[in-house]
């Protein structure tokens, strides 16, 4: 089959251009969508999940190289380390605002491709550095901040999968790529250790922090060739800065971005923050041998915070967003109040599973916040109030989406900071868990107070 046979028209509105442009794309059309336009929509959402995952891959590479750099040599004190852990979130949640604007810009395929070869700099960067104990700590602080590139590409990814979806079929789409692509943090935790402990069994000497990085530089070209060749850019993908300007105006979303810090924010904080923790409190278990293999349990942890996303935001279909985040932030205050008081009976096992609870609240939360986005925009945020059409409010929501993950995204970077800062001056992480616990009784009663809460003004049970 030739170029033109596989690139001909699916019907009369699709057209498709070099460069794997398409034309008159419109997923609302159920005679487009059914003759070619969900192959191809599910086709781009393959393609997207995994090089999304890459870039939470390379996220978190810094949050498990951290916890074996003084076997490999490197002497940091404690603060040293808890910056190299928090740097790619701040970088990260910074980068997801402009990131946000690219895929209108160059296109969603275009975009992709150069997205995933940008993650080759800190995977080399990652290898080429942790090699030398002699490196100077900041350059160290340097690579792990090259390492946000890969937290940037999750708001484009889901700027560009917005594109291809028909409403009724958006959230699903949207929790699949975001999902499959906090897996990433999960298979990060558990390949890494591995990687390292067998390759050093292998070599028979130290282990070689550098495999950490240049093990994933096979699928990142994977990843930029396959988008290269299987994904499209849509013509009609286009930014909106007017509606971003106009929903940074709005409170609602200063309101849902401070939910956000809390479920999602939580879920990549303590994601990075989780393999330190075990290997702190509880040294005998921060690896298990499995013949040459090290392996880490810290996996755990995003993995039941990325399966159970989805699900948050089914429950939030069914109950209401507002009151499965209010439960959510319940349930989250509940555990890390339960760590506070189980830590002095040293339990590794009890212990980890009060934080595997609180990484699955945390998944439902991400879930059901971003649930209430929409909803919250079309029925009580001020432009609603003022009589805009539900086009105008769809158009704020939209925008919101990106900015409210980018402002999330920052609890990456303020978790280890405030755990980094109780070790060093109190000599124990109980203060930040103590503020942890009353972080998340406040974001359940900011929940309930501007979206449960029955006042003259009935707040519609959708949101």
């Amino acid at each position: 089959m030739t170029f033109l046979e596989t690139h001909r028209p699916a019907t009369s509105e699709l057209r498709f251009r070099a460069g794997r442009w398409i034309d008159g794309w419109n997923p609302e059309d159920p005679t487009q969508w059914a003759h070619d336009g969900g192959r191809i929509a599910r086709r781009n959402l393959r393609w997207s999940i995994f090089a999304e995952f890459l870039g939470f891959v390379v996220w978190q590479l810094w949050t498990i190289v951290v916890v074996q750099l003084p076997a490999a040599g490197f002497h940091l004190d404690t603060g040293r380390l808890f910056w190299l852990i928090s740097m790619p979130s701040l970088v990260g949640a910074t980068l997801r605002i402009p990131y946000t604007f690219m895929v209108p810009r160059f296109g969603g395929r275009n975009w992709t491709v150069v997205s995933a070869l940008l993650l080759l700099l800190p995977a080399l960067g990652l290898a080429a550095v942790v090699s030398n104990p002699a490196t100077p700590y900041g350059v160290l602080l340097l690579m792990a901040g090259l390492a946000g590139l890969g937290g940037g590409n999750f708001a484009s990814s889901m700027a560009n999968i917005t594109f291809f979806y028909p409403a009724r079929r958006k959230g699903w789409a949207l929790g699949l790529n975001a999902a499959g692509g906090n897996l990433g943090a999960a298979v990060a935790q558990l390949a890494v250790p591995v990687a390292v402990s067998v390759t050093a069994a292998l070599t028979v000497g130290a282990p070689s922090l550098a495999v950490a990085g240049l093990m994933w530089v096979p699928l990142i070209l994977l990843a930029a060739w396959g988008a290269f060749r299987r994904m499209d850019n849509l013509s009609h993908a286009k930014g909106d800065v007017a509606g971003t300007l106009a929903a940074l105006k709005e409170p609602q979303l200063w309101v849902l971005a401070f939910l956000y810090i809390g479920t999602f924010g939580s879920f990549i904080g303590f994601s990075g923050v989780f393999p330190k923790l075990i290997k702190d409190l509880f040294p005998a278990y921060s690896s298990f041998a499995v013949g040459a293999a090290a392996l880490s349990l810290s996996f755990l942890g995003p993995l039941v915070g990325s399966l159970t996303r989805p699900y948050g935001g089914r429950l939030a279909d069914r109950f209401g967003g507002a009151r499965m985040t209010t439960v959510s932030f319940a349930v989250m205050a509940l555990a890390t109040g339960a760590v506070i008081l189980t830590l002095p009976l040293r339990n590794f096992w009890l212990f980890l599973a009060l934080f595997l609870i609180l990484f699955a609240a945390s998944g439902v939360g991400n879930g059901s916040t971003y649930r209430m986005i929409p909803a919250v925009f079309a029925h009580s945020s001020r432009a609603a109030r003022a009589g805009a059409s539900p086009a105008g409010t769809a158009r704020l929501a939209s925008a919101a989406l990106g900015l409210v993950s980018a402002i999330g995204a920052y609890g990456g970077f303020l978790i280890p900071q405030l755990l980094g800062a109780s070790a060093s001056t109190a000599g124990s992480y109980l203060p930040a868990f103590l503020g942890f616990v009353a972080a998340y009784l406040l974001m359940m009663a900011v929940t309930w107070a501007c979206y449960l809460r029955r006042t003259g003004r009935t707040v519609p049970v959708e949101v």
